[in-house]
């Protein structure tokens, strides 16, 4: 979703005595809606070392076209005719705790409503990514925020399990505001096509990715991190594979065997509450679609030698999921307070599951692009049910996720966020695919004797 832009013009100035009043206003945008409701005490006019600190944060932030507006309505602002939103401070204390701690504190205090942003909030903070990518001589004070913000991160069995039930037992009714209505997707959609809806794009991932695995009847697959089950549905309804779907949450476990109940596929899908690490049994097919950042590295080759141990010969295998280009921990706000125990991998670092265990990289693909137009769908349908998720949460619930998810779009398009899909076999495996052709032809492909397939 493209919120509004702000229609006027922010004043030529880096700081200067310019008042909100002094520039015409507008209704406020869709999609901008402010949702505080706490009262501060402004702690009287904005001095001139308030004035230098803002300054310094827009220099921090790379002085991207945005306009700063302090508790007085004050403006100070880069030299910029079209901002891209505007950013408010309600009390001094807020404006300083984002200098001292932005990468913890700036999250909490939108959350709290002690700042606001009106105008087009995902593209605020696409340019304060860029910004800070650039770093334009502070990058030692990036470094040194960043190093004091984040944890180290250990997913015990007990962690582990207390993360997913963070993140994702809040409640089966939330996610069914915004997720698809086809299978509760909450993974990067496929738009191979820029028309489709959100649900045909759910429906279009689970399609490719069938594809890249060449599931064929009979074959026993196993899932690790199922969500709420919906692509081990797909796989058995669409495939006539058998599915053994690994997860801990216990919200999405009981969704998803009522889900396989009704459809009449128990004879066919397994939901097992269990952890990953605990998969047995020897199958045909290993599949997991965002599971991986929520392992970190020091178990990658714990992943590895489950992979190894479970895949027949002859087995094939994909992992899905949100990665980088270079070593980064998660954003820290959002590992704090959103995903905890949350990590996304380098290409690099994945290869850590593969080396050591017999196994072999074939295919790599960066959708990073369509998990932005994935989160703008999302944001879209967060935003319109904004009622029934204070109603059911509270109002600094709502402002948190919608910074999580409007800053998800922005570091998709930034760069800062990529989405891999790995595909892998056993290294020695030479009944492997010629070509792509197989990824990218809805019902036929050739194999690799130059033959054909039969239909799905």
């Amino acid at each position: 979703m493209k919120e509004q832009r702000e229609s006027h013009s922010a004043p030529r100035n880096r700081g200067t005595a310019t008042h909100v009043d002094d520039i015409p206003t507008k209704q406020q945008p869709a999609g901008t809606t402010k949702h505080g409701s706490h009262q501060f005490v402004p702690a009287g006019k904005p001095n001139s070392l308030d004035h230098l600190t803002a300054q310094k944060i827009l220099q921090f932030i790379g002085n991207p076209a945005i306009r700063m507006v302090l508790w007085d309505g004050s403006i100070v602002s880069p030299d910029v005719d079209d901002p891209v939103a505007t950013l408010y401070f309600h009390d001094r204390v807020a404006l300083y705790q984002t200098l001292l701690r932005p990468e913890i504190r700036w999250g909490d205090l939108y959350s709290e409503g002690r700042v606001e942003v009106d105008g087009d909030f995902a593209g605020l903070l696409h340019v304060v990514y860029r910004g800070l990518q650039r770093g334009d001589g502070w990058a030692w004070l990036i470094w040194l925020n960043r190093t004091l913000a984040h944890r180290r991160i250990r997913n015990t069995f007990r962690k582990a399990a207390d993360n997913i039930h963070h993140h994702y037992d809040i409640g089966n009714d939330f996610y069914r505001l915004w997720l698809d209505e086809e299978a509760m997707q909450y993974t990067c959609a496929y738009y191979p096509e820029p028309a489709m809806t959100l649900e045909q794009a759910q429906l279009a991932k689970m399609s490719h990715i069938c594809r890249k695995l060449q599931l064929k009847p009979g074959d026993r697959v196993v899932e690790a991190g199922c969500g709420w089950g919906g692509f081990a549905l797909y796989m058995a309804k669409n495939h006539g594979v058998h599915v053994k779907a690994y997860n801990i949450s216990r919200e999405q476990v009981k969704y998803a065997r009522e889900k396989a109940e009704k459809e009449g596929l128990t004879d066919r899908v397994e939901y097992v509450l269990d952890d990953y690490r605990n998969i047995s049994g020897d199958h045909d097919v290993f599949v997991s679609v965002g599971m991986l950042e929520h392992v970190g590295p020091r178990d990658y080759p714990v992943l590895g030698r489950v992979i190894n141990r479970c895949l027949k010969p002859g087995g094939r295998g994909l992992i899905h999921s949100i990665g980088r280009n270079r070593p980064k921990p998660m954003n820290a706000w959002i590992e704090r307070r959103i995903f905890p125990g949350a990590h996304p991998p380098t290409l690099r670092e994945m290869m850590s599951i593969f080396e050591t265990n017999e196994l072999s990289v074939l295919d790599v693909e960066n959708l990073r692009l369509h998990y932005a137009r994935t989160l703008k769908s999302w944001l879209q349908r967060y935003e319109t049910n904004a009622d029934k998720v204070e109603e059911m949460m509270d109002g600094k619930f709502f402002r948190a996720w919608r910074l999580y998810l409007a800053g998800s779009i922005a570091a998709f398009t930034a760069g800062q966020l990529q989405l891999f899909q790995v595909v892998f076999a056993r290294e020695d495996d030479n009944d492997i695919p010629w070509s792509r052709d197989h990824q990218y032809v809805e019902h036929k492909g050739r194999d690799h004797d130059g033959g054909t397939e039969t239909d799905d």
